[in-house]
């Protein structure tokens, strides 16, 4: 075993305090395509299996006996297998002894985490406490990982670099898409670490849009959330662009507003600063910039403790960020849910802690099932400039975003080559 395993797994040794329990984490088993005969989707291993083993087996189990240690249970290779994928034998324990080991343990309490592992039913009582201590241990980020999450960030900037060069009137969605795609695999990318998203003029309001045909126009701008996965760490990188043509003052005046309240934002990324306090933050920033521009009315820590920033900043600042593109969010252990006003779309709740990999990720948005709800209208009616904002509708939103990690001093932007002023 690798170094920096035998570290981690010692660290979640620790982290994990466990009492008489015996632990299994199955890596889980290939999805069939339906209708697809032999064919499978894309293997990935439960995030919780890649940490301990680093590496991605089907069908594979780690287990831990604080009396015995760490054993690594892998499948036996087929026949079939080798002939038709070239595989070999795994390093580790044959999966055909994990019933024995776990029969000399016959009395002990069980904790399964991680997929399902056939045949086997673990106590569900202490399960889920374990399956929160392994999740925090998982949190900060050690050496290794921040290597891969740097490298999966280098790999992201020439494909905006690309994404960039070509948004222009007359293009289509699905074209910038192609050329941010191809500029991530030339250099160096595994894969997509999400399904991209290219979003121009009116679609830049759907947060989650894939792209289309939609050609765009002159003076249209377009957001782009897109990102790379190496050895399944990933980055996770917002980027607004506008196309030459028009007026560009009001894009201008929004950009900014989203520009200065994320900027704030990554500043306050220190150790021990609490999430919630920076989420708040950057939701008062963004109602200062909407009453400043004429959207809405009245004063800024009053209406997002109302929750009225949410009509069009309706998502959570950021998430943790790592062995995938939310690794490890949710609330610090023993925390309970916040009943501070603001808080509605928070999506991590913890104090930020060294090695912790976070996104910062603020937007404007004009949204019309947001705007045209009619309990939103009775219940904002005096904090919003209704007529102002719908014209905004064909605007669509901003959005920028970069990688952050918690350091011991200022916060490292593992996103900072990829360029986010307006020229």
């Amino acid at each position: 075993m690798t170094d920096f395993l035998e570290r981690r797994r010692q660290r979640v040794a620790a982290a994990l305090d466990l009492n008489d329990e015996v632990l299994l984490v199955g890596a889980g088993g290939p999805i069939g395509i339906p209708g697809g005969a032999d064919q499978v989707f894309h293997y990935v291993a439960h995030s919780d299996y890649f940490f301990l083993t680093d590496r991605e087996l089907p069908g594979g189990v780690v287990a831990y006996d604080a009396k015995s240690g760490w054993m690594d249970f892998v499948p036996e290779v087929t026949t079939a297998e080798r002939v038709w994928e070239g595989k070999t034998d795994n390093p580790g324990t044959p999966l055909s002894k994990l019933a024995g080991w776990l029969a000399e343990r016959r009395g002990r309490p069980l904790a399964a985490l991680g997929c399902p592992i056939a045949g086997i039913v673990g106590d569900a009582a202490r399960a889920p406490d374990i399956a929160q201590s392994l999740l925090h241990a998982r949190r900060p980020k050690d050496d290794v990982e921040l290597e891969r999450m740097r490298a999966a960030a280098a790999a992201t900037a020439p494909g905006y670099a690309a994404a960039k060069r070509v948004v222009q009137a007359g293009i289509t969605e699905r074209q910038i898409s192609i050329e941010l795609e191809c500029a991530f695999m030339r250099h160096g990318a595994d894969r997509v670490a999400y399904d991209t998203i290219v979003a121009s003029g009116p679609n830049s309001a759907v947060l989650h849009f894939m792209p289309t045909a939609r050609v765009i126009q002159p003076g249209e701008h377009v957001l782009i959330d897109a990102g790379v996965a190496i050895n399944r760490y990933v980055s996770d990188v917002t980027r607004t662009y506008r196309a030459p043509g028009g007026d560009d003052a009001m894009f201008r005046d929004l950009y900014n507003v989203v520009l200065a309240v994320e900027e704030h934002a990554i500043t306050q990324c220190t150790a021990g600063c609490e999430w919630q306090d920076v989420h708040l933050a950057a939701a008062v920033g963004i109602v200062t910039g909407l009453v400043a521009l004429g959207f809405m009315k009245g004063n800024p820590q009053s209406l997002v403790e109302t929750e009225a920033h949410t009509l069009f900043f309706p998502h959570g600042l950021g998430h943790l960020v790592g062995l995938g593109v939310r690794d490890g969010s949710g609330r610090a252990p023993g925390r309970a849910p916040s009943k501070r006003p603001g808080l509605s779309t928070l999506r991590a709740d913890l104090p930020l802690l060294r090695g912790y990999a976070i996104t910062v990720e603020p937007g404007v948005y004009f949204i019309p099932a947001l705007i045209n709800n009619r309990e939103h209208r009775e219940r904002y009616k005096d904090a919003v400039v209704w007529d102002r904002v719908e014209a905004m509708f064909a605007f669509g939103g901003i959005r920028i975003e970069d990688n952050v990690v918690i350091t011991d001093g200022a916060p490292e932007v593992l996103t900072a080559a990829i360029p986010k002023a307006l020229d």
